[in-house]
C-alpha cells in the first residue's frame, strides 16, 4: 500500500512537536612522519605494484575454477612503522561518485590490527580491480603533485608539502595479504586438523552469496544460519586452515577471521566493537526538545552518564525519594530507561538510518540499594505519591509513569494500599495512608490525571509447561490497578543459538505465545474485577534442554538496552518489565503525535490498537464460548500494538477518537441524569459497497475511576469504584429511537439488580456486553458485514453507579466524569477507501503525512 494512504492522521489530531538538529565536534590532527619523499614514494608505488602482481599469480594457483568465484578485487596490507605515527585509516574507504545509485565501492577498509611491542600496526584493504590505478594514483601524485593546505616542512617541495602525504608517509610497507593477514583473535590460527572458523564478510562488496559456492567446492560444513550486522554478515564455516587458504584469492568479500564465539548479536561483540556500534548509534541521534514529553521511571535509578541516555535526561530530571542519590543502584532502572528511549537498540545499532527522537526521560528512584532501609510494603503507595510529585514540580511537560517493579499481593486481583494508591493518581487525587487505609484528600482533578504503566510481573519458577506455569501465576501488585495500564510480555524470539553448548537446546515458547516470564490473571479470585493484562509487548523467551535445564537470560532471545558497567555498554533485558518499557516508550510517541490526547485516552489507544498475534489469535478463535474467550483475554489481553497502529490510520483501517465529559448522576437522589449518543460519521456508501464483505469494528471506552478510601468496601461491586461507564451498539434492524430505549431500559436494570446484564445479545461481538464491563477499561470487536454495519449508526455511553451513589456523597453529586470513545473500522478490501468519507463528514482534512 502507498505511505500516503498508509500513514494518516487518527481523525482530531491537533498538533505535533518539534525536534531540534544534533552536531558533531570535529577530532585533532595524527602525526606524519618525517620521510624523504622521492625514495619513500617510489618504494611504495613498487611494492603496491608488486602485491597487485602477487596477488594475480595466486589467483590463477588456486584450485577453485568456478566464474562464480572469480575475483574482484585485491587485498593488500599497508604496514605502519611506529605506534606514534598512525595509518590514515579514514582514507582507506572509498566508493564511486557516480550520481546514479548504488555506489561501487573503489577500496575499502577490512580489519586494522593495532601496534604491539613486536608488530606494526597493519590495515587490510579491499581494492577494485576497477580502481587499481585510480588506488595507485595516490601514490603517484605523492610523487608529483604538492599541496599548499600546510606548512612546508624540510622534505617538501617549495611549493608546499606531497599530495597524500599523512596517508603516504605513515606506510611503511605493502605486500599483498594472505589469509593469516585476516586473522584478527588474539590466540595463533590452529593449522593442523579441522576447526570452526568464524568468518566475517563485507556486505559493503558484492559475491557473499560466493562463499556458498567455495563451501560446495571444498565440501565444507556451515552453520545453517547467520547474523548480519551493519556492514558485515557472520558465518561459521568447519575446515583446515588450509582449506582456506584460497580465500583472500577470490571474490568472496571475506574480512575478518576469527576463533569462533558464535556471535548471535550485538551484545556477543567484544566489548571495544559495542563500544564502536554505540558511538556510531550516538552520531546519528537526534534528540528530542526539552519540552517533549517524557517518559518518567520510578524504579532503581538511572546512569545518566551513559552516551546514549545523557542528552535525552537532563540533570535535573534525575530524582529519588531514597537516600541522597537518583543513581542506579541496581542496574535495572537504566536497562528499563534505555527501551524507554530507543526500544530494542539492536535493529538501531545495525542500520545506518539517523534516529530522531519524539521524547525524553525522566527518574525518581524508589528502590532501596543494598545498604539502605527496606521499604514496608505498606508504604509502597506512599512512596510512589512522593515519587509522581517530584517531576511533576520540577517541570512542566506531558509525562507517562512507568512502573516496572511489582511484588506478590495478599489476595490476587484484589484492591491494596498500592493499586488503590495507582488508581488515586492516575484519577487525579491526592492520597495519604492512615494505617491499612488511605484518605483521599481532594477529588479527582481531570487536569492533573496521569497515564501509568505497570509490569504484570513474572513468573518464580520456569517449567516445561509454560503455559501452565503462567495460567497459575497471578498478576503481580500493583498491576491490578484499574486505571494502571498493566503490561505482560509475548515473544517473537524463537531462534536457536549457534553456540554447540546449546545443541539441543529449544526455545519454551513458539513465535507469538505468551513469554514463559509472563504472569497473567486467569486465576483472580472472582471476574468483577478488571480484564488484565490489557496489552503485551515483547519479553523475551527461555531455552529449555528439555528436562530441568533453563537459560532465562540468553541474549538471542533478550532485547538489547544500555548498561551500567561504563558510559558505552550494552545489555540484555526481558521480561515483563521490559515489556512496560517499550509500551511506555509508545504512549510517549503518541503523546508527541498527538498532544490533545488525555491520559485516558493515550491508554485507549495503545489498546485499541492492539492485535492478537496468529498464535494468540488461533487459540482464541477456537473458544466459542464468551466465557471461554474472557478466559483467554486474561493471559493476552487485546495482543500487541505496534507503533504503526498507535500512530497512524490508513484508508482500509480508520480510528476515529471521541473525548468528552458529562454529569452523570441527579443532585438529590443520584438518579441516572442522562447519558450520551453518539451519532457515528459512518461512510454509509463505501460499507454498502462492501456487501457481505467482512468488515471489523472495534469500539474502547476508557475513563479513571476514584477509588474508595476504605477497605472494607473493596471486595464488594459497587464499593471500590467511584462510578462505571458502559457503551453499546445500535442494532442493524433498530431504529435510533428503539436503540434509545433499549439502552434506558438496560441502564435501569444495572442500577436496580446490579446485574449488569445487557439485552442487545449480539452474536456480532466477539465477548459481549455481560463479559467485557469490567474495571475502567471496556473494549469489544463487533464483526459482519458492511451493509449491516451501515444501518448501525449510532453508539450510547452510559453511566452505572458505584461508592459515589452507594455512599450517598454530597460533594461528588455535580462532579463530572470524563472519557475516550475510540471507535475503528477495517476491512481487508484493499479497494474500499473507508477514510475519506470519514474526514469529509466531519468536515476535517486528510492529514496525509510522510511515514
Amino acid at each position: 500500500m502507498d505511505d500516503d494512504l498508509r500513514h494518516l492522521d487518527h481523525l482530531y489530531i491537533i498538533e505535533r512537536a518539534a525536534n531540534e538538529a544534533f552536531s558533531r565536534g570535529g577530532q585533532g590532527n595524527a602525526k606524519v612522519r618525517s620521510v624523504e619523499r622521492r625514495a619513500h614514494g617510489l618504494l611504495m608505488r613498487g611494492e603496491l605494484q608488486k602485491a597487485f602482481s602477487d596477488a594475480d599469480d595466486e589467483r590463477h594457483q588456486v584450485s577453485v575454477s568456478a566464474d562464480e568465484l572469480e575475483a574482484l578485487g585485491t587485498v593488500i596490507i599497508l604496514e605502519g612503522a611506529d605506534a606514534a605515527y598512525p595509518l590514515k585509516i579514514e582514507s582507506l574507504h572509498q566508493l564511486s561518485t557516480h550520481t546514479k545509485s548504488p555506489k561501487r565501492p573503489k577500496w575499502l577498509l577490512l580489519s586494522v590490527h593495532p601496534a604491539t611491542e613486536t608488530e606494526p600496526e597493519r590495515a587490510a584493504v579491499w581494492v577494485s580491480d576497477d580502481y587499481r590505478a585510480s588506488f595507485l594514483k595516490l601514490f603517484e601524485d605523492y610523487l608529483e603533485k604538492s599541496s599548499t593546505k600546510a606548512a612546508p616542512e624540510r622534505w617538501a617541495t617549495p611549493d608546499g608539502n606531497p599530495a597524500n602525504q599523512a596517508l603516504v608517509a605513515n606506510i611503511a610497507r605493502i605486500r599483498r595479504a594472505v589469509l593469516r593477514d585476516l586473522w584478527t583473535s588474539d590466540d595463533e590460527p590452529p593449522e593442523r586438523g579441522r576447526h570452526w572458523w568464524e568468518l566475517w564478510l563485507d556486505t559493503t562488496q558484492p559475491g557473499v552469496e560466493a562463499l556458498d559456492a567455495y563451501v560446495t567446492a571444498f565440501g565444507l560444513r556451515t552453520v545453517p544460519r547467520s547474523i548480519v550486522f551493519r556492514d558485515r554478515v557472520v558465518v561459521w564455516v568447519e575446515a583446515t586452515w588450509e582449506q582456506l587458504q584460497g580465500l583472500p584469492f577470490t571474490n568472496v568479500p571475506l574480512a575478518e577471521v576469527r576463533k569462533p564465539e558464535f556471535i548471535d548479536s550485538v551484545d556477543d561483540l567484544p566489548l571495544n566493537e559495542q563500544d564502536e556500534y554505540v558511538q556510531d548509534l550516538v552520531d546519528r541521534v537526534v534528540p528530542a526538545d526539552d519540552s517533549a514529553p517524557a517518559v518518567t521511571h520510578l524504579d532503581t535509578g538511572v546512569f545518566r552518564g551513559h552516551i546514549l541516555l545523557q542528552d535525552s535526561l537532563a540533570p535535573r530530571d534525575v530524582h529519588t525519594v531514597i537516600g541522597i542519590s537518583g543513581d542506579d543502584v541496581r542496574g535495572h532502572g537504566t536497562t528499563m530507561a534505555g527501551l524507554a528511549l530507543y526500544g530494542n537498540l539492536d535493529p538501531l545499532l545495525l542500520t545506518p538510518e539517523q534516529v530522531r527522537l519524539e521524547h525524553r526521560l525522566e527518574s525518581v528512584r524508589i528502590t532501596p540499594g543494598a545498604n539502605e532501609v527496606p521499604t514496608d510494603p505498606l508504604d509502597f503507595g506512599t512512596l510512589t505519591a512522593d515519587a509522581i510529585a517530584l517531576p511533576e514540580i520540577t517541570v512542566a511537560r506531558p509525562r507517562v509513569f512507568c512502573m516496572p517493579i511489582s511484588t506478590k499481593p495478599d489476595r490476587p486481583g484484589e484492591p491494596t494500599l498500592w493499586s488503590a494508591t495507582v488508581d488515586a493518581l492516575a484519577a487525579g487525587s491526592d492520597i495519604v495512608r492512615e494505617g491499612n487505609q488511605l484518605r483521599l484528600l481532594s477529588a479527582p482533578t481531570a487536569e492533573a490525571a496521569r497515564l501509568i504503566i505497570v509490569a504484570a510481573g513474572n513468573v518464580d519458577s520456569y517449567q516445561l509447561d509454560h503455559h501452565t506455569e503462567s495460567n497459575t501465576s497471578a498478576i503481580e501488585d500493583p498491576g491490578q490497578a484499574w486505571n494502571a495500564l498493566t503490561v505482560a510480555a509475548h515473544t517473537d524470539l524463537v531462534t536457536t543459538p549457534s553456540d554447540p553448548a546449546y545443541v539441543g537446546w529449544k526455545p519454551l515458547a513458539a513465535e507469538g505465545e505468551l513469554s514463559p516470564h509472563s504472569r497473567t490473571s486467569t486465576m483472580f479470585a472472582t471476574r468483577k474485577w478488571p480484564i488484565k493484562p490489557d496489552i503485551c509487548m515483547e519479553g523475551g523467551n527461555v531455552l529449555s534442554d528439555g528436562g530441568s535445564g533453563f537459560e532465562d537470560r540468553h541474549p538471542l532471545l533478550s532485547l538489547r538496552s544500555t548498561g551500567t558497567s561504563n558510559d558505552r555498554s550494552l545489555a540484555s533485558a526481558n521480561a515483563t518489565s521490559a515489556a512496560a518499557a517499550q509500551a511506555a516508550r509508545l504512549a510517549a510517541r503518541a503523546m508527541a503525535r498527538y498532544p490533545s490526547y488525555w491520559p485516558e485516552t493515550i491508554r485507549g489507544l495503545l489498546t485499541h490498537s492492539a492485535e492478537w498475534t496468529p498464535a494468540m489469535r488461533a487459540e482464541l478463535h477456537a473458544e466459542q464460548g464468551k466465557a471461554s474467550r474472557l478466559s483467554l483475554l486474561r493471559r493476552y489481553g487485546w495482543g500487541v500494538p505496534t507503533d504503526d497502529a498507535v500512530l497512524y490510520s490508513s484508508a482500509q483501517a480508520v480510528t476515529l477518537i471521541s473525548q468528552d465529559q458529562f454529569v452523570p448522576f441527579d443532585g438529590t437522589d443520584y438518579r441516572m441524569r442522562h447519558f450520551r449518543l453518539h451519532t457515528l460519521p459512518w461512510p454509509s456508501e463505501a460499507l454498502e459497497e462492501l456487501g457481505s464483505d467482512e468488515v471489523r469494528l472495534r469500539v474502547t471506552l476508557s475513563y479513571f475511576i476514584e477509588p474508595s478510601a476504605s477497605r472494607r468496601g473493596w471486595r464488594r461491586r459497587y464499593q471500590y469504584a467511584s462510578h462505571a461507564l458502559r457503551f453499546d451498539l445500535q442494532a442493524p434492524l433498530e431504529t435510533q429511537r428503539d436503540f434509545v430505549n433499549r439502552v434506558n431500559r438496560d441502564a435501569q436494570r444495572d442500577e436496580e439488580d446490579g446485574s449488569g446484564r445487557a439485552s442487545s445479545g449480539s452474536d456480532h461481538w466477539f465477548i459481549g456486553p455481560n463479559q467485557r464491563n469490567l474495571g475502567s477499561l471496556h473494549q469489544d470487536e463487533w464483526i459482519g458485514t458492511g451493509q449491516e454495519l451501515a444501518a448501525s449508526g449510532s453508539l450510547a455511553v452510559y453511566p452505572v453507579g458505584g461508592w459515589w451513589k452507594n455512599n450517598g456523597r454530597a460533594d461528588r453529586t455535580s462532579l463530572p466524569v470524563r472519557y475516550a470513545l475510540l471507535v475503528s473500522l477495517r476491512t481487508r478490501r484493499a479497494d474500499v477507501d473507508l477514510y475519506t468519507p470519514i474526514a469529509n463528514e466531519i468536515r476535517l482534512p486528510t492529514g496525509i503525512v510522510a511515514g
